[in-house]
């Protein structure tokens, strides 16, 4: 395979939109491609399709380089198509193959219509360890008409970013993750890799399944890491000497621990950490395995959110107004999904009480769940005269470093601003 200098990016969500942005930045020739025209037209407008920090900037900046379409042929003039569309959790744990499927088929399709050879399909999407060998391949191999690895190549390639912050994530990673089909695929991506990459991280290259497994598993342990955190804090709190945030320095000073995620708070949530942990339960289980670690994990973390409506009910009496403060599940980012202060505020609200909610970024355009919700609608007025019963802080935004209890108001936060 020649090195890669034209791509094809599918699916422009919240992490498509950032990967076609960032290699047009970095020089690459650069087509997008979505079955969404209010995002094509905003891409070739130069305007950002979605609310993250940097991307409108980043589009701007290789805009000469980049352009969108809705028409999957067009993919056929690139070396390389990326594959980012949702991969939606199933009730078993594992995650669905629709849209990855959906998103390939046409992409061969024109392939085989155009008679090229030797293109690489990239997927960036997590998927269920297994799924791109024994469905998305021979998909290809049907579609195509060919054999994986000889006249096509497929590499599993996903990324470890975090929303509010997924421009930097790209450009300067830890970890670059290639699972290849063939060593011609994987030397070619990490060739890339070096020309696309700020600094000089791992790139860990293995088979598909290997880097299937990598992917779950590393954020597994780090969910892991963020329960024994909320399991300590939990223990702590039962005596009244004890400090969770200075118990946490001393811990992350040792080597062997580290700092990174050892930090007192609350429940973990967003589109990975709960779903690739169950995932990695989901997968132990197909070979006949247990992962009691994962599912401690995922227990602990359920605790922790109902811990904390119970511990917000204490303080409360039946009737009086909460506000519930950052429902985003961490901050720089509108998504709300399995974020702890937006459980709060749904079991609150289910048990009779009357709840106001306040969010720097999430609001009832970007993330519906809000809609059943009264908003604090100036967090500067709010701040000067709260007006209710109990305020809790359920997502470490800065801002609320500044709002402090007052006669009328009790301010909760489990959180060190």
């Amino acid at each position: 395979m020649n090195s890669i200098e034209t791509v094809s990016v599918c699916g422009l969500g919240k992490l498509g939109s950032c990967i076609a942005a960032t290699l047009a930045a970095r020089g690459f020739e650069v087509v997008g491609v979505d079955i969404d025209r209010e995002k094509v037209d905003k891409i070739n407008e130069g305007l950002a399709p979605l609310d993250e920090p940097l991307l409108a900037e980043t589009i701007r900046a290789g805009h000469s380089r980049l352009r969108a379409t809705l028409d999957p042929r067009e993919t056929v003039a690139t070396d390389a198509t990326f594959f980012i569309p949702p991969s939606p959790s199933l009730p078993d744990g594992s995650f669905s193959n629709e849209f990855l499927l959906r998103a390939m088929q046409p992409v061969a399709r024109a392939m085989k219509d155009a008679g090229k050879k030797n293109h690489l399909f990239v997927c960036s999407s997590t998927t269920t360890p297994g799924a791109i060998d024994t469905v998305l391949i021979p998909m290809l191999e049907r579609e195509l008409g060919g054999v994986c690895g000889r006249d096509f190549s497929v590499c599993y390639n996903p990324e470890f970013i975090a929303l509010g912050d997924v421009v930097n994530g790209l450009l300067e990673p830890d970890l670059v993750l290639i699972g290849e089909s063939d060593p011609r695929s994987g030397a070619a991506l990490e060739q890339l890799y070096k020309k696309y990459n700020h600094n000089s991280p791992r790139i860990a290259r293995m088979s598909i399944i290997s880097a299937e497994l990598t992917k779950i598993s590393l954020n597994s342990y780090i969910t892991m890491k963020i329960s024994f955190t909320n399991q300590l804090r939990l223990i702590a709190a039962r005596h009244p000497k004890a400090d969770i945030h200075v118990i946490l320095d001393a811990l992350g000073n040792d080597s062997r621990i580290g700092k990174k995620y050892l930090r007192a708070g609350l429940s973990y949530g967003g589109p990975c950490f709960p779903r690739d942990n169950r995932l990695l339960a989901y997968t132990a289980r197909q070979v006949g395995l247990e992962a009691p670690l994962a599912e401690a994990s995922d227990r602990v973390n359920e605790r922790t959110k109902q811990e904390l409506v119970e511990k917000v009910q204490q303080m409360v009496k039946p009737g009086d107004l909460v506000a519930v403060l950052g429902v985003t599940y961490k901050p720089n980012t509108y998504i709300t999904e399995e974020a702890a202060g937006l459980f709060l505020a749904q079991q609150l609200k289910r048990r009779g009480y009357r709840v106001l909610i306040h969010d720097f970024a999430a609001t009832p355009a970007n993330s519906p769940s809000l809609h059943e919700f009264e908003l604090i609608s100036s967090w500067e007025e709010f701040k000067n005269n709260p007006g209710v019963s109990l305020a809790v802080i359920c997502c470490p935004w800065l801002q609320y470093r500044d709002l402090a209890s007052t006669a009328g108001t009790r301010v909760f936060t489990p959180w060190h601003l």
